[in-house]
């Protein structure tokens, strides 16, 4: 199971780039609940980097959950089953009046739709489908990502298909690719440059 040995050298090289000159006391306990979800998911070097570009990038660079951007009347027209889009709704498994407010996007990697939230929460074991803000912890919210991500639970892509499984480093073109495991190629280039700046942190942090 992967695991960082020294965790402030990984902490150490990130204030001299992507998360400095100092780190919040936010972003240091939201990279530990990261690294966590990581290391017990036993994720490789690669997987590891880009799973943390991914959360730097969806939020902004908070490593904090983020609540999607938008009040009650949008997730009425996105997501609701009265709403403009009814059939948005149905594939969300909105079912309910209301629902779209209440099962809009949360994560670090956004879990939308009551039908989400049902099953993320059946597989952690935590009332996610009755208590939809449970998804802003950072554990919460780091273990969704990881299990989104290893299994495809985003774009039906997963690392499996675009990152190195074994010890080997991953690289531009890798990371790129990778970007289909959450939206398609949007912003794939900017993130990719943030998974090889976290590699370079977690190889500097002794992660094996």
């Amino acid at each position: 199971m992967a695991r960082l040995n020294i965790p402030a050298s990984f902490f150490d090289h990130l204030r001299q780039g992507l998360l400095g000159p100092a780190l919040s006391e936010s972003e240091v306990q939201g990279c530990t609940a990261l690294l966590g979800a990581f290391g017990d998911a036993g994720w490789p070097l690669a997987w590891t980097a880009y799973g943390f570009a991914t959360a730097y990038h969806e939020t902004a660079h908070s490593m904090q959950p983020v609540k999607e951007f938008g009040g009650p009347n949008y997730f009425f027209r996105m997501y609701d089953p009265q709403g403009p889009r009814p059939a948005v709704a149905k594939q969300l498994g909105n079912s309910q009046p209301g629902d779209g407010a209440k099962y809009f996007g949360r994560g670090y990697v956004q879990l939308t739709g009551r039908t989400n939230y049902r099953n993320a929460g059946a597989a952690l074991n935590v009332p996610l489908e009755d208590q939809p803000d449970l998804a802003l912890g950072t554990e919460v919210a780091a273990k969704v990502m990881v299990l989104g991500m290893s299994q495809g639970w985003f774009t039906k892509k997963s690392c499996q298909t675009y990152l190195p499984a074994g010890d080997g480093a991953g690289d531009n073109a890798c990371f790129c690719a990778a970007r289909r495991i959450i939206n398609g190629q949007d912003r794939a280039r900017l993130i990719a440059s943030y998974a090889i700046g976290f590699q370079e942190a977690l190889t500097a942090g002794v992660w094996q």
